[in-house]
């Protein structure tokens, strides 16, 4: 007979964070507790015209108390006593400048209000000239250091946002004494670390976006960083020697931390990783199966084992082994906006409207109403409206680009377009513009693998739009023109930390184990329409010039 193992999952979103509380065995799930983070959702410390996404580590430390309280009071005493390990995984690259105590800068005195001093969020392109000259700088070392990520270094990314930050603000250069990823910092605030020297670092995240391979050592040469810029000089290098895989522990729960969720410190902590890796675990990802973890933006996921001879791949986010698997050889690509751009166009229909609603004489009581059921409605209403429309090859088309491009080919500076507007443009011949833009950028992606000799085998749908969106998910299929599998699971990237937390725990021998006992399957397969996908191959033609267009006269 089994006995009673639990484990509990830990994702920190763009807006909120879950923890998962689930049986260790059979991934059962007791109990789940989701915070919206207070000052994020105020749209505190951000500048979308600028490119600017912060979150304050307060968001996040109260998040994480609230949430993991709240499960193991769910699941009551009995259960709580018998929780053995936690993992978490969070957004990235989202890292932060810290004192030489590990403490993130905005929870000192004086960095309280700092945007540069909390943590630079996934989709902030505040670095984008330091990505350039990352990657005009890497051309001159004999060593490729951007091999494995993809060959173009990303403003998305590590190094651009902390080059950014030590060149815009004086006060953050002389504080900030190493740079530390989100998914990193976690951990260590949980097991008590009072060293930022000894923060353990995970190969998910130094891998795809910090430069790190075995092949060179570790991350890039001091002189690679210095000739960047002297203002490199003063932080200690290299910021870190080892990195650590996801199924290894980073140690025990601290007794503050287990006295504030009344826990045991026997419990452990895991390594952290990247959302969308540890999604593509939850999710039961397989070999040469892309798992599209989809939300505001898209992470594509892949794993291959080592000795299938599959070459590097240019354009993509990059490959790493044992990032999303231990080892295995982890593939990351994907979108910059996907839901975003959903989002986008939904508030776009609907602020003035709501102003107006504000200003109008009505019971606030009927004003709350009516914006809570428009806007709980408005995408799905348009979606079925637009799936009864006829396409044609002019059709009004879309460019996806909103949030710049991330794969294949990371660029920036390229911008979102609209073309073949008319008078007859309304908003549901839009919303299946943008929505076919977004599965066209998803195609990218796809015929970008396909281009350099990796198989594969069909597409896992993670998240929810693939869970919640037909109209999405019955054109992405004729649009890929591959069957599309949509797992069960509504909270992937929280089950896959459980399951990372169970394999730590020595409760499943590895992974792949885990994954096999804890996974929930697949709810449903949507297959392409032949009649549909050979209008989308001819308007996909039309995008990809649209695209050459843009990109071409873009201005910087």
């Amino acid at each position: 007979m089994v006995s009673d193992d639990y484990v509990i999952g830990v994702d920190f979103g763009t807006g909120s964070v879950r923890a998962l509380l689930v049986n260790a065995h059979n991934g059962e799930e007791i109990a789940i507790s989701e915070f919206e983070y207070p000052r994020w959702k105020k749209g505190l410390y951000c500048d979308a015209s600028r490119n600017q996404f912060r979150q304050h580590p307060l968001d996040y430390i109260e998040g994480l108390e609230h949430t993991i309280s709240s499960v193991t009071n769910q699941a009551g005493v009995r259960i709580a006593e018998k929780i053995r390990a936690i993992s978490v995984d969070t957004t990235g690259s989202t890292p932060v400048a810290v004192d030489e105590t590990g403490q993130p800068l905005a929870l000192r005195s004086g960095f309280e209000h700092n945007p540069n001093a909390m943590f630079f969020l996934w989709k902030d392109h505040s670095g984008m000239r330091e990505a350039d000259e990352i990657n005009n700088h890497a051309k001159n070392f004999e060593q490729d250091y951007l091999k494995y990520s993809g060959g173009i270094y990303s403003s998305e990314w590590f190094w651009a946002k902390l080059l950014y930050v030590l060149r815009a603000d004086k006060d953050v250069a002389e504080s900030c004494f190493t740079w530390v990823e989100h998914c990193d910092w976690i951990p260590f605030l949980l097991t008590g670390g009072k060293d930022a020297k000894k923060i353990k670092r995970g190969i998910c995240a130094a891998g795809h976006k910090a430069l790190w391979a075995n092949e060179h050592g570790g991350l890039p040469s001091i002189e690679f960083f210095t000739a960047l810029d002297p203002v490199m000089e003063n932080l200690e290098h290299p910021l870190f020697k080892m990195t650590y895989n996801s199924d290894e522990s980073v140690g025990n729960l601290s007794s503050e931390w287990a006295d504030k969720l009344g826990l045991s410190t026997n419990i452990l902590i895991g390594v952290g990783a990247l959302d969308a890796h540890v999604g593509a675990v939850g999710g039961q990802i397989e070999p040469y199966y892309l798992s599209k973890v989809m939300g505001t933006s898209t992470c594509d996921m892949m794993i291959a084992s080592r000795g299938d001879g599959i070459g590097l791949v240019k354009g993509i986010c990059g490959q790493v082994n044992g990032s999303i698997i231990p080892g295995m050889i982890g593939f990351e690509a994907g979108q910059s906006a996907f839901g975003d751009v959903y989002a986008w166009f939904q508030d776009f229909i609907t602020s003035t409207t709501f102003k107006a609603v504000r200003n109008s004489s009505m019971d606030d009581a009927i004003k709350t109403r009516l914006e809570e059921e428009i806007a709980g409605q408005l995408l799905e209403q348009l979606g079925d409206d637009a799936s009864k429309l006829p396409l044609g090859e002019t059709s009004e088309l879309a460019i996806d680009w909103f949030n710049g491009r991330r794969t294949p080919d990371a660029n920036p500076y390229v911008k979102g377009a609209l073309f073949n507007l008319n008078l007859g443009s309304d908003a549901a011949r839009i919303y299946r513009a943008l929505v076919e833009s977004t599965c066209f950028g998803a195609k990218r992606i796809v015929e970008h693998f396909k281009k350099n000799n990796v198989p594969l085998k069909g597409i896992i749908a993670l998240g929810g739009v693939a869970r919640k969106s037909s109209y999405v998910m019955q054109m992405m299929a004729d649009i890929l023109d591959l069957s599309i599998k949509v797992h069960k699971g509504e909270q992937t990237c929280a089950m896959g930390a459980a399951m990372l937390a169970a394999t730590i725990a020595e409760i499943h021998p590895n992974v792949q184990v885990a994954i096999q006992k804890m996974g929930c399957g697949f709810e449903k397969t949507y297959t392409p329409n032949r009649k549909n996908a050979n209008l989308y191959a001819i308007r996909y033609q039309s995008y990809i010039k649209a695209g050459i267009f843009l990109e071409k006269n873009n201005k910087q």
